[in-house]
């Protein structure tokens, strides 16, 4: 069995922050001083010594990585995902731990890192392909492909200082993914570019991998995460979290952002403050067939919903739940109005489980809306408009690495294609 083509044991990264220093005086301040000392109130302040602490941006952090592997790191802001990035990137050293990588990397940690703004995009080309570590008959023999995968052939002769920001992110990322590099690092630039140039990325990064290549990605799309991650590491304070299977620790990390929003623990949403209403939807939960709690899930999955029900219920209740699309367009509905059967709501109080599925939506993101009422078409008890945004990811067969989308509809019709003139036969 072949090596690890990235190992990291027990790395961590220290950082000394400084305490209160002398700033710069002004002229200023210069004159409020002498104010100060010429009034009669004013007391003498006695100076604040400087202090410094130690910053630990990651502790203990462990991983290895195989080779073709594509992993997802996340967390919120300053929880050590591009220190982590930077420590494997060798721009700068780990405090403690040891970390082993085996081939060529290239990193693309910044927008435009490597590039001088008084070059033209020709030269820069040269300049950062040198700098990732590639030859110049190497970039000689890549120069058109990055050109046009950039889509910057008119401005090759311009200096990159008037490029715009998404031509800059184009042609870096277009120079580090044609370095074919053993790994690649990418970290969260491609927020920068627009939308047909970020599947083009993805479907870069997705070739990369397929050719047994290594891509570390850092982004806070989990919608991009989900799709193209098998394995994701979550990371916080600068220690991990969880790290495994991609849409497991992707629903974990939507579900603990939502429980901080809301007050709720775990993976249960939990209304904060209850609405003012007689009877009402206490809490939410989302999992899987196998009960485990998500918010992410494939394309053709089944996904289960446990509502609280809490309160005076009407005499005649009903449930019902809305998918809504980012632009706020009604994807699908459902509740148990439409079940086969009559099914009695939990009076008092109680939970409603509800299994729907499979899951024919397109990829994208969701938003879910909870209604209880007393019979369709009459007052609403209760209303929880997003209740919890839900992730769909793609398995659907496509062609030319583009997932099927909201932009081609939200729901996939499978069909079979065949010659017209053998119809019948």
């Amino acid at each position: 069995m072949s090596k690890p083509i990235i190992e990291i044991e027990g790395v961590g990264k220290r950082y000394r922050i400084r305490g209160q220093r002398e700033r710069y005086l002004s002229l200023r301040d210069e004159l409020a001083k002498s104010a100060r000392r010429l009034s009669p109130f004013s007391r003498p302040r006695s100076p604040v010594p400087g202090r410094s602490e130690d910053f630990w941006a990651l502790k203990d952090v462990s991983l290895t990585v195989n080779e073709g592997e594509v992993l997802g790191i996340i967390g919120r802001n300053g929880a050590g995902k591009s220190t982590l990035l930077k420590i494997l990137s060798k721009i700068t050293p780990p405090t403690e731990g040891r970390i082993t990588m085996r081939g060529r990397v290239a990193s693309l940690l910044e927008v435009g890192t490597g590039f001088h703004p008084e070059l033209s995009g020709r030269e820069n080309i040269y300049l950062n392909g040198a700098i990732l570590g590639m030859t110049r008959a190497e970039v000689r023999r890549k120069f058109d492909e990055i050109a046009a995968f950039a889509e910057v052939e008119k401005f090759l002769e311009t200096p990159v200082k008037r490029y715009s920001s998404g031509m800059y992110v184009r042609l870096a990322f277009a120079v580090a993914a044609h370095l074919e590099p053993e790994v690649l690092l990418v970290d969260e630039v491609l927020a920068v570019g627009d939308i047909a140039f970020q599947k083009k990325c993805i479907s870069k990064m997705r070739d990369a991998s397929h050719s047994g290549r290594t891509v570390l990605v850092v982004s806070h799309n989990m919608q991009v995460i989900a799709s193209i991650c098998r394995r994701a590491l979550w990371l916080d304070s600068g220690k991990c979290v969880v790290g495994g299977d991609a849409a497991d620790v992707v629903g974990q990390y939507e579900r603990a952002g939502a429980s901080s929003v809301t007050g709720g623990s775990g993976g249960r949403i939990t209304r904060v403050p209850r609405p003012p209403a007689p009877a009402w939807i206490d809490w939410l939960e989302t999992c899987d067939e196998n009960g485990r709690f998500r918010s992410v899930f494939a394309h053709g999955e089944t996904m289960q919903m446990v509502v609280g029900l809490c309160g005076r219920l009407p005499s005649a209740p009903y449930f019902e739940w809305v998918l809504y699309t980012e632009k706020g367009y009604v994807a699908s509905s459902g509740g148990t109005f439409f079940a086969e059967k009559d099914f009695p709501l939990p009076t008092p109080s109680g939970s409603l489980r509800a299994r729907i599925g499979p899951l024919p939506l397109a990829e994208g993101r969701y938003s879910l809306l909870l209604r209880l009422g007393e019979q369709p078409g009459c007052e609403l008890t209760d209303v929880w408009e997003d209740a919890a945004t839900l992730v769909i990811t793609s398995c659907v067969p496509h062609a030319g690495g583009l997932p099927f989308d909201t932009k081609r509809g939200v729901i996939y019709i499978p069909a079979e294609y065949s010659d017209g003139e053998t119809q019948g036969r």
